[in-house]
C-alpha cells in the first residue's frame, strides 16, 4: 500500500468518524420540484381542462436525468474520498430507478393505469426511507413513511387526485428534506468547500 492510499483510507475514516455528510440535498430538490410541478400541471390540465394528453408534461424529467448525470460526474471528479454510505445510497437509488421502469411498464402493459401512482408512491418510499436510515437523517426516513401512507390513501382516490397525493409525497419526502440537507451541509462545511452545481 502506498503512502497516498494510506492517507486516503485515513481521511475516509476521519470523515466517517466525524459523520460529515457529503449529501447536499441538491438532487432531492431538483427531482422533488420537477415531479411536484409535473403533478400539479397534469392535475390542472386533466381536472379543469379535461386534457388527456397532459401526461406529456413528464417528458421534462429527461432534463432532470441529464442534469443528474452531469452533477454526479462533476461531483465524482471533485470528491477526494467516497465513503461506503455514498456508494450504498447510489445503489439504493439505482435499484429504485430500475424497479420503477419495470413496474410502471408492467402496469401500463396490463392497462392498470389507476394502480400506477399508488405503486410509484410505494417505490418512492423505499429509497427515501433507506437513505434516511443510511444518512441518519430523520426527515428522509419520515418522508418515506409518508409516501407509504399516501400510497394506501391513493388506492381509494381517483387518478386525478392521486396526482395531488404524489405532489404532497415529493414535498414531504424530497423537497423539505432537500432543504434541510442543504442547510446541514452548509453548516458542516463552513470551511470553504463549495457545493457542486
Amino acid at each position: 500500500m502506498s503512502e497516498v492510499e494510506s492517507l486516503e483510507i485515513i481521511t475516509g475514516m476521519i470523515n466517517q468518524a466525524r459523520n460529515r455528510i457529503s449529501e447536499t440535498g441538491r438532487l432531492y430538490l431538483v427531482w422533488g420540484w420537477m415531479i411536484f410541478i409535473c403533478c400539479l400541471v397534469q392535475f390542472i390540465l386533466l381536472y379543469f381542462f379535461n386534457n388527456h394528453q397532459a401526461y406529456y408534461i413528464w417528458y421534462i424529467t429527461w432534463l432532470g436525468l441529464v442534469y443528474q448525470v452531469y452533477y454526479i460526474v462533476k461531483k465524482k471528479k471533485r470528491q477526494n474520498v467516497r465513503t461506503y454510505s455514498d456508494e450504498l445510497i447510489g445503489f439504493v437509488w439505482l435499484t429504485f430507478v430500475i424497479c420503477s421502469f419495470i413496474i410502471v411498464y408492467i402496469l401500463i402493459k396490463n392497462q392498470a393505469m389507476t394502480a400506477i401512482n399508488p405503486c410509484v408512491l410505494v417505490l418512492y418510499g423505499i429509497p427515501t426511507f433507506l437513505s434516511g436510515i443510511i444518512l441518519k437523517f430523520k426527515a428522509l426516513s419520515t418522508g418515506g413513511l409518508i409516501c407509504w401512507l399516501l400510497a394506501v390513501v391513493a388506492m381509494f382516490t381517483s387518478y386525478e387526485f392521486q396526482l395531488l397525493l404524489l405532489s404532497l409525497a415529493v414535498a414531504c419526502a424530497w423537497i423539505i428534506p432537500g432543504y434541510l440537507l442543504r442547510s446541514r451541509f452548509k453548516k458542516q462545511n463552513q470551511d470553504g468547500r463549495k457545493e457542486i452545481f
